[in-house]
């Protein structure tokens, strides 16, 4: 049962992200006509500061910092891959948000989709590109609130039953409302509490391990001899996997439609490389959760069976005062509504232009278009909680698992074509398809594990084996097709067709 001052601390907390959504309208840089633009990407006007806070909030999710510790609970080092994983990112996007903003505000781009579709003339691939976004990133809002459920449960916060169903609803209700009234502004600001809250409360809770335990020292030879040595350290066989996956995930991080889109929300290019820059602080941020793993494994902390994500949970719940604890439940529980938001979002807008305007209803108003995004995105956040409360936990997880693989297959078709027109629309998609049957089959082969054998030799990443034979197809297929004399679709990006061209200069709020 929770304790009494727990609770006021994480209502608190929860109370506080709710005020500050009342607030997302003070956003707004001026009154301006609806539009999608406004809507989903707070009219592209968000600062260094703020988009710092918001694609950081948005990337690193509640699961993240649920999942991470449990791996590392249950499996020691190769938990940490998420921390070069991430580094890897920030370089990525450096080079990619940057060059893709120019692009997509030149020609009011909103979503990725949009881009291939002007780049590649083609609207099966574009379809194609939308839809994949839309399937990888429904389990991952789902995950939301499984992360909520499983840290507010393990530290008692979560009432049992009907009860604890009513908590969740009324939380996603809220974030439904803020972000219905008020688009992307909405989780943006929400993103100030979340930071402010995580990076305290973590630090509190770090501090503390290192003061019961003393040190890092005691923490790992605690660990290691509950775990075992050699668990704390890669064996050479895990080396294969533990690097693409590193690999792997990072080029996949770029293509969901919501880190996309909080990278779109950016006024200039020159703010997303500011931004990119500074990204590696939340990286130290999933490592000290990854480090709180092990130490609840020094601790002597049991998790429930197959239930690993309420380690740290517990951990805090042991270790801290209450109120202190309150506020770290509260800061993991906030830290989903900011990537859920988002993540409704960027479904919401690309069903609405690329499926419901392009074939449904091609002349359809600003105004119409953000009322029918509204709706699918109320609709997404619906189906979330209905898919949590009917099926089971690890069902979500194994499609969240497979929609990284599929996310990742549209990397030729978006981070290439930013630099090469050359590859052939109708040979991406046959790459497309090929990945997406070879990535699935994978996976599923091996029991929902992302990490296969390759040929009876080492294990590797099967997004990255689906993405190899990806391009294979693409590059083997455009040679096909250029002989056969196939024409293209026109290109309206005015982007270079060949990576020889000289780049032409970017335009942006920041680079008039």
């Amino acid at each position: 049962m929770a304790d009494g001052a727990m609770t006021a601390t994480f209502l608190a907390v929860i109370g506080g992200a709710s005020l500050l959504a009342v607030t997302a309208r003070r956003l707004s840089p001026s009154e301006r006509l609806p539009s999608l633009e406004g809507w989903a990407l707070a009219d592209r006007s968000l600062g260094p500061v703020w988009t710092w806070l918001l694609l950081g909030g948005t990337i690193f999710t509640a699961y993240t910092f649920a999942a991470i510790p449990g791996l590392a609970y249950g499996n020691g080092a190769p938990a940490f891959f998420a921390v070069p994983y991430t580094v890897i990112v920030c370089p990525l996007a450096f080079v990619l948000l940057s060059r893709l903003w120019t692009v997509a505000r030149r020609h009011g781009y909103v979503t990725a989709a949009d881009f291939v579709r002007g780049r590649y003339g083609s609207a099966p691939l574009a379809l194609v590109v939308a839809l994949t976004g839309i399937l990888a990133t429904m389990p991952y809002l789902a995950l939301q609130l499984l992360g909520i459920r499983a840290v507010l449960a393990a530290g008692g916060v979560y009432p049992r039953g009907a009860a604890g169903d009513l908590v969740m609803v009324a939380l996603f209700a809220g974030l439904a409302v803020a972000t219905y009234r008020h688009g992307l502004r909405a989780p943006t600001v929400i993103s100030a509490l979340k930071a402010v809250a995580v990076f305290v409360s973590l630090t509190a809770v770090t501090w503390l391990v290192l003061a019961r335990l003393g040190g890092p020292g005691a923490v790992f030879d605690g660990a290691a001899e509950r775990l075992g040595g050699p668990a704390l350290l890669l064996a050479p066989e895990q080396q294969p996997a533990y690097a693409t996956l590193a690999l792997g995930s990072a080029l996949a991080l770029l293509m969901y439609p919501h880190v996309l889109t909080a990278g779109f929300a950016a006024d200039g290019p020159r703010t997303l490389r500011k931004v990119s820059v500074a990204l590696p602080a939340w990286t130290g941020l999933l490592a000290l959760f990854g480090f709180l793993g092990i130490a609840a494994l020094a601790t002597g902390v049991r998790a429930p069976a197959g239930g690993a994500e309420a380690a740290v949970p517990m951990l805090v719940d042991r270790l801290m005062p209450a109120p202190l604890a309150g506020l770290v439940f509260g800061a993991i529980t906030v830290g989903a509504l900011v990537p859920a938001a988002v993540m409704s979002i960027a479904a919401a807008t690309s069903f609405v232009r690329n499926v419901y305007v392009e074939y449904v209803h091609p002349t359809a108003t600003p105004k119409r278009q953000v009322r029918i995004a509204k709706a699918v995105s109320l609709t997404a956040k619906v189906g979330a909680v209905a898919f949590v409360f009917g099926l089971r936990d690890q069902d979500a997880i194994n499609l969240q698992l497979l929609g990284g693989v599929w996310i990742l297959q549209i990397f030729p078709a978006v981070a290439v074509g930013l630099f090469t027109g050359r590859l052939h629309p109708r040979a991406l998609l046959a790459g497309w398809g090929v990945g997406m049957v070879a990535g699935t089959f994978m996976v599923v082969r091996e029991g929902f594990s992302s990490v296969v054998p390759l040929g009876g030799g080492p294990e590797i990443y099967a997004g990255l084996a689906a993405l190899f034979l990806n391009l294979t197809v693409a590059v083997a297929g455009t040679a096909v097709l250029e002989r056969l004399g196939v024409p293209r679709g026109a290109d309206l990006t005015d982007l270079p067709s060949r990576l020889s061209v000289r780049r032409r200069p970017e335009t942006g709020a920041n680079n008039p």
